[in-house]
């Protein structure tokens, strides 16, 4: 009797891209955990010698100590978090009119109009940013609060336009029209019909271009040293001399990340993908 080992070894090749796929991802965050809580790691050890929460009561403004070369994140968490507030207000003020129109009304040369909208993701941003840095310098807002928005609008509302087009362009047009036939004007059927349909598609455009303002470094770095310091950049200037804080600060600017993803997976409807294309 021939045994049939091919269910074995697919079970097998199965456990193995498991147990990669899973060290992949979640390998280098457990890397961060354990160089957040490490007080003492030598080489050639594979582990901590020693472990403390030191660094996360520091981080947190729980502790001050001098003694380990870490200072509170919650300011520059606090102006993150506000500057982002403000890039999605602003740039969703904007995003869905913008994406409204895109979606709805026949533009003239509409895809290319889109295609140029995207197309200075297509290069580095540095020098993107370095003339944007010039011309801030000449307003005056160059290290300021404000012309850090401006940058981070500049990056969001790319994003947000495009996510909110293909929002409205999953919703049939059939639906807003079968309001109007009964009597609803065109703004009382887009409030009553088609927004509360591409609610979860907003949302999820919202969600995006928050984590993008909150992640966002090159241009904050170009427009906003030395006066504005928000995460990222508190991140930058601690990886070089202080790893057991710059994986603090790290892990937390993955939460918001990791939260993203789960939101977008119950949220984000597969047309709404298949709408970017």
């Amino acid at each position: 009797m021939k045994l049939n080992y091919r269910p074995l070894l697919i079970k097998t090749f199965e456990l193995v891209l498991l147990v990669l796929s899973f060290l992949i991802v979640f390998g280098p965050m457990m890397s961060l955990f354990l160089w957040s809580v490490a007080q003492k790691w030598y080489w050639p050890n594979p582990l901590p010698q020693e472990i403390s929460f030191a660094y996360w009561k520091q981080a947190l403004g729980i502790e001050k100590s001098l003694a380990i070369g870490a200072v509170s994140i919650v300011p520059a968490f606090l102006l993150s978090v506000g500057i982002a507030l403000v890039t999605v207000i602003i740039s969703m003020a904007l995003a869905i009119p913008a994406g409204y129109a895109l979606a709805k009304y026949k533009i003239p040369f509409g895809t290319l109009v889109m295609f140029l909208f995207l197309m200075p993701n297509a290069f580095p941003q540095q020098p993107i940013f370095v003339n944007v840095l010039q011309m801030f310098t000449r307003m005056g807002l160059a290290g300021t609060v404000p012309g850090v928005i401006l940058v981070h609008i500049l990056v969001g509302l790319v994003f947000g336009v495009w996510i909110t087009s293909a929002t409205f362009r999953s919703i049939p047009p059939s639906m807003e029209e079968a309001a109007r036939s009964v009597g609803a004007t065109a703004p009382k059927a887009f409030f009553r019909i088609t927004l509360p349909l591409a609610a979860p598609g907003l949302l999820a455009s919202s969600v995006f271009v928050f984590i993008t303002s909150l992640d966002e470094f090159t241009g904050t770095f170009f427009v906003g040293l030395p006066f504005v310091q928000t995460l990222p950049l508190t991140l930058y200037s601690s990886s070089g001399y202080n790893m057991q804080f710059a994986s603090v600060i790290a892990l937390i600017l993955l939460v918001p990340s990791i939260l993203f993803m789960f939101l977008i997976q119950r949220v984000l409807k597969a047309e709404y993908v298949g709408g970017m294309g």
